[in-house]
């Protein structure tokens, strides 16, 4: 069935962990020069920190970021250890959501921009799309996007088992392309020209109890590759206006260095002032 959208935009936001704050950098400059969209595909960390502009929350993303960086309950080996989860649910979804920088729920829920995490379901090793319409109760879905595997425990939401979006469905154009939007921004964290490769992690001996899951992440590259062709494509032929870093920088999956979280997220700011003109004449035809 032939969707409706035709007339709308959607935000389509890769995820990477840290590097993330890269797209929270150009959403929060978004904001600022009043360009919005009518949804938001966010994968993983695009997810978590795309949630902030359905809230309008400029730079909440980078703010709680560098303060809790070094904090050892909220992102790392510590959390690792002695939760089973390199991202702390007790300190990320409910004390720094609720009290240390609190999330705005209610604006978020009355936002009319649909929003969507990307996850992975366990069983059937597919992409699955939730909206998000009642964050307060919809946080366990959002965490689930961003829930790495082999560093995260399996994340159960409404009856099922979830990880990391980005493992079905990483960069989920085809998505935005079938839903028949008619502008789409691609938001990328890595630079042109990127390849992902072959990992060896072991799949099998970690999830040998769900076998499409592991069908699914051992083609992973595979998958991101030929989604990478797609995005060039749709970018060449004008479809698609694509954001991507115009400069490699080396930031870990758990970012300690406060000068590279500054760093990422300014690259961020500073590509999309670069490309506004465009953006902006793009939204407009």
């Amino acid at each position: 069935m032939e969707k409706n959208n035709q007339s709308k935009t959607v935000f389509v936001l890769e995820g990477g962990a840290m590097r993330g704050l890269y797209s929270a950098g150009v959403l929060d400059e978004f904001m600022k020069n009043n360009i919005s969209t009518d949804a938001i595909y966010g994968v993983s960390a695009g997810a978590l920190f795309g949630i902030n502009f359905k809230s309008r929350q400029i730079g909440r993303a980078i703010r709680y970021n560098l303060k809790y960086a070094h904090e050892k309950n909220y992102m790392g080996l510590y959390s690792l250890i002695t939760t089973g989860d390199i991202m702390n649910k007790e300190f990320c979804f409910n004390k720094l959501v609720h009290e240390l920088d609190r999330f705005d729920f209610d604006a978020f829920d009355n936002s009319p921009i649909d929003f969507y995490a990307v996850v992975t379901n366990m069983e059937t090793g597919k992409a699955e799309h939730i909206q998000i319409t009642d964050a307060r109760n919809d946080l366990e879905a959002l965490r689930a996007s961003g829930s790495m595997p082999f560093v995260s425990n399996l994340v159960e939401y409404k009856g099922s088992k979830y990880l990391d979006g980005a493992v079905s469905d990483p960069i989920p154009l085809q998505k935005a392309l079938d839903e028949g939007y008619g502008k789409i921004i691609v938001v990328l964290t890595r630079t042109e020209g990127y390849k992902k490769h072959k990992d060896y992690f072991p799949y099998k001996l970690v999830y040998g109890k769900y076998p499409n899951f592991v069908k699914t992440a051992e083609k992973q590259y595979q998958d991101y590759n030929k989604t990478l062709e797609l995005i060039k494509k749709h970018e060449n032929d004008g479809r698609i206006v694509v954001l991507r870093p115009s400069k490699d920088m080396k930031v870990a999956r758990v970012e300690k260095n406060l000068d590279k979280l500054k760093a990422i997220y300014q690259l961020g700011v500073d590509d999309c002032i670069a490309n506004l003109d465009k953006i902006k004449n793009y939204l407009a035809q």
